[in-house]
């Protein structure tokens, strides 16, 4: 085993590395942009190397530098980690070159799955299934347009090179290919500097599975069993599980063996991941899976293939890159369930645009069952120049029941100020009774979104749980100041209104939504009451400090609150919920309904409006791109165009107003 190891990587990856590296004894040297100077990673590591700007591409991405920090360190490997170089096969080669080694796969392999088109040519030849589709050489706009009509709708545009969803559309009809195709290419041109595609048949009620496997340097070839990763939005994975719900025995050992015989194809050495898509319009068959690509390196959801099967799959990593050999496959058994999921720094009611800012306060869950994988801590950031990914939260139970009520109780322990996280999104997610027994495709979220998105309706149930918290608050301050004052407190003399056998009406004013709202409460010596229409429920609210537990008519509850001098932060199920006192200023509701702002820094890549322009409710005004993706801000309403402040190539930064909007007179219509 090497006794130094440089990891090329960041955040919560080169820490989870790291971890796994120390454990072995190996000296872990870590590498930083200027952004990433004070970082966790950074600071645990045995040694730290800069390696220049915040941008990745003169930093994380630069493969002379990494390579003169691994000598200047005297670093016999380079993990890559999951992200940036770890597909890289230029960088795989250089490493080789210089005599150090590369924890991953042969240069070969990479390139063969690098590009989707020679990946599917190559697993047809070796007899693993294939979705129908053109990955042909010519790229131009008749014959693509004509393979479409061929293959059929609806269908996937992808990118040949590269993954994560960045250059893929999907196609429902003839009228739609060739705006996605131009987004397509686009995308895949600033995420991989390659803006060719393929088109692939798109299977109704997918599912997405994939199988987990390594090879040595020995021709050994093994897999781990399989992982279902189907819950996703904009094709980025969200909640991940091993093993897959309701994986029938015959079917699991059929698409095994297939990513089996995908891995010695290509020679493959070290860890990696075949991903198929699977026909979930029923049960799962040995004839209803297809080859999607393989991702050459280990995934970010491979926690759950470790819980499931007992083994650490970086310390296997290592020890294949150092020479070493896979273990024989009978003597890996899957044993309960995992779950996974992924706590980013992105707001789900703007379409899960990120959030970046500073981390004011972030707490975690802490149980023993829970493991949390992070590169952040509280006082750090969330850069405009990295992915937003908070945690991953992993659960380990007996069955998938076990799994899916720890994974719920761990993500509404979740607290997160200074940024909008997917903690509620995802508890949401997770109590949705589709989702509990297991029924569950690509689709799902997109399905459910208005419900799985829906703030609104969790700061309505919130609602009287702040209006008791408020009072009591109120109640404590007035009996502290009684106290100091040696007056009396008790109920006959305070002056809240208090009566025995009676409940004095009560009330609790926020702004909620910029909309001034009273909360109607009674209270009597048995508690709080909740007025809603001609019903009255009953709440109990234990408070000690900041923390709080009790009761809303029959549903328990608990979380925190913090006072600020604007009202209550309510921090509940994965929330965080700010009721905000009737004093503070609101912006006019009906000037910013006019106004289109930046949701985040970015790019400005069309302007597709001017002065004057008459537009209509959800057209698209401007096409901003932001951490590699596009994003098409629209008219909030019918107008006319009253200014417009940006220009195409333009910087702008996060609320910055791009398109001014005002009100369409009769004569403007």
């Amino acid at each position: 085993m090497f006794k130094s190891l440089l990891i090329a990587n960041r955040g919560e990856i080169a820490r989870r590395i790291a971890r796994t590296a120390r454990s072995m004894g190996v000296r872990v040297i870590a590498v930083y942009s200027d952004e990433d100077a004070d970082a966790p990673h950074v600071l645990e590591a045995d040694e730290a190397v800069r390696i220049g700007p915040a941008a990745p591409r003169e930093s994380y991405l630069n493969v002379e530098v990494i390579l003169d920090a691994a000598r200047q360190t005297g670093a016999e490997a380079i993990h890559p980690g999951y992200g940036f170089l770890s597909e890289n096969a230029e960088f795989a080669e250089a490493c080789q070159k210089a005599g150090i080694v590369f924890v991953g796969p042969p240069p070969s392999a990479i390139r063969a799955m690098g590009r989707k088109d020679e990946a599917k040519k190559i697993m047809d030849e070796a007899g693993v299934p294939i979705t129908p589709g053109y990955m042909g050489d010519d790229q131009s706009d008749d014959r693509l347009a004509k393979e479409a009509e061929s293959i059929g709708y609806p269908l996937l545009i992808k990118a040949v090179s590269g993954g994560g969803g960045k250059g893929m559309r999907r196609v429902n009809e003839t009228s739609e290919f060739q705006p996605a195709l131009e987004a397509a290419r686009r995308e895949a041109s600033s995420a991989f500097g390659d803006d060719r595609v393929l088109l692939e048949k798109f299977i109704e009620n997918p599912r997405h599975v994939e199988v987990q496997i390594f090879g040595d340097g020995q021709g050994n070839a093994i897999h781990l069993f399989e992982r279902d990763c189907s819950l996703q939005r904009r094709h980025q994975k969200v909640i991940e599980e091993a093993p897959a719900p309701a994986m029938p025995p015959h079917v699991r050992t059929a698409i095994c063996a297939a990513a089996v015989d995908a891995a010695k194809a290509v020679g493959y050495e070290n860890a990696g991941t075949v991903e198929f898509i699977a026909d979930g319009s029923g049960d799962l068959r040995e004839d209803g899976f297809w080859f999607m690509e393989m991702n050459t390196r280990l995934q970010v959801e491979h926690p759950v293939t470790e819980m499931v099967t007992g083994m650490d799959l970086v310390e296997l990593q290592l020890q294949v890159a150092a020479g070493g050999s896979v273990a024989p496959q009978d003597e890996i058994r899957l044993n309960g369930h995992a779950m996974e999921a992924r706590l980013y720094a992105e707001d789900p009611s703007t379409g899960f645009l990120p959030s970046t800012g500073d981390l004011d306060w972030l707490r975690l869950p802490e149980a023993g069952d829970v493991r949390v994988d992070s590169g952040v801590e509280e006082g750090g950031k969330v850069s405009i120049h990295y992915d937003p990914m908070i945690a991953k939260i992993i659960v380990h139970g007996p069955n998938r029941e076990a799994a899916v009520a720890r994974l719920t109780e761990a993500v509404e322990a979740v607290e997160v100020l200074g940024v909008k996280t997917n903690a509620g999104f995802l508890a949401r997610t997770l109590r949705r009774p589709e989702f509990m027994r297991g029924a569950v495709d690509t689709g799902f979220i997109a399905q459910h979104i208005d419900a799985l998105s829906d703030t609104a309706r969790q700061v309505e149930a919130a609602a009287p749980i702040a209006a008791a918290l408020s009072l009591d608050i109120r109640e404590e301050k007035a009996l502290g100041r009684a106290v100091a004052a040696g007056e009396d407190n008790s109920p006959w003399s305070r002056m809240d209104g208090f009566r025995v056998n009676l409940r004095p009406r009560l009330g609790v004013s926020f702004l909620i939504d910029g909309e001034r709202r009273e909360i109607p409460v009674t209270a009597s010596e048995d508690g709080y009451f909740w007025r809603h229409g001609e019903d009255e429920t009953p709440i109990w609210i234990d408070r000690d400090e900041e923390w709080f537990e009790g009761q809303v008519g029959d549903e328990p509850v608990q979380g925190r609150v913090l006072e600020t001098e604007e009202g209550l932060i309510l921090l509940y199920r994965g929330e965080s919920l700010r009721f905000v006192s009737p004093r503070a200023k609101v912006e006019d509701a009906a000037e910013a309904e006019g106004q289109i702002e930046a949701p985040m820094p970015g790019k400005v890549l069309e302007v597709r409006v001017k002065e004057g322009d008459s537009v209509t409710k959800g057209q698209t005004l401007v096409i901003l791109e932001a951490m590699k993706m596009e994003q098409s801000l629209t008219a909030p309403r019918d107008g006319v165009v009253e200014s417009v402040s940006a220009e195409a190539g333009e910087q702008v930064s996060e609320g910055q107003i791009l398109v001014a909007l005002a009100e369409e007179t009769e004569e403007a219509a």
